[in-house]
């Protein structure tokens, strides 16, 4: 009985990890690709060939897809057109104001689009989840980073955003201790972002494909598994979507305090 669950769950996580030898090779039906002479860790590079798929898709989308023409957008070309108001006139404009919010509108619908592709292309089979892997959110992080230092210092200069991090009204000895905790919080939040994507989404897919070993493993006492893992499939929709505004929608208020401190 033993020997037999021990094949049943090795089967189990041959699905699991779509196909990825133990010598770092990733397959596709017939199609192949080796990384056993890479230098980099299978997991990194797996995710980055994930990554690099999403953001063709989207460039598909918006070059190919979308209409450029049409004067009353339908179809996908509505769709897309949809998530560019939601993010501008929901997410950038309330937390950056009306100017700053239509000005790096850009950056939060670049975020938006394809954080919101990576985590629905977790749950397609053939496919790995690159937000579940923590290169690739720490990566989509240090975009908000890179936002929140540079655009500052190109609003305030280097002397106006270093004191940006001084309260006003405190006393000078206080001043040692809360000015480093104030720089110390600009790369906290950078993680913070990183750490909350990849967590929810590990923990998501962690748990539908521990329904699918279920329903493997004990055949047909395992039957209920199946109910269970359809609805963590519906939910973790949901979750991409929830995962994927809550990303943006922090970026947007960590820049706005960046760039509007005295608010």
């Amino acid at each position: 009985m033993s020997a037999s669950i021990e094949e049943k769950t090795q089967a189990v996580t041959d699905f699991i990890t779509h196909h990825v030898t133990d010598n770092g090779a990733w397959s596709i039906g017939t199609w192949h690709l080796d990384f056993a002479d890479a230098n980099l860790p299978r997991s990194f590079m797996l995710s980055g060939l994930m990554s690099m798929i999403g953001a063709a898709f989207l460039c598909w989308m918006y070059v190919k897809v979308y209409n450029h023409r049409s004067r009353v957008p339908r179809g996908w070309t509505n769709v897309m057109e949809s998530i560019v108001v939601f993010v501008r006139d929901e997410i950038s404009i309330p937390y950056l104001g009306k100017e700053d919010g239509r000005n790096f509108a850009w950056l939060f619908l670049t975020q938006f689009t394809l954080i919101l592709t990576l985590n629905l292309m977790g749950l397609i089979p053939i496919f790995g989840s690159p937000t579940a892997s923590l290169s690739v959110t720490l990566a989509l992080a240090f975009t908000t980073f890179l936002a929140m230092v540079g655009w500052a210092v190109q609003r305030y200069g280097w002397m106006g955003f270093l004191k940006n991090f001084i309260p006003h009204g405190v006393p000078v000895p206080v001043l040692f201790i809360l000015v480093p905790i104030e720089i110390m919080g600009l790369f906290i939040k950078t993680l913070v972002l990183a750490i909350r994507l990849f967590a929810n989404m590990l923990a998501g897919h962690i748990v539908l494909f521990a329904m699918i070993g279920m329903a493997v493993i004990y055949g047909a006492y395992g039957l209920p598994a199946i109910g269970l893992g359809l609805f963590v499939f519906f939910l973790e929709i949901l979750v991409a979507f929830l995962q994927t505004y809550i990303f943006v929608m922090l970026s947007a208020i960590f820049i706005g305090q960046m760039l509007h401190p005295e608010h």
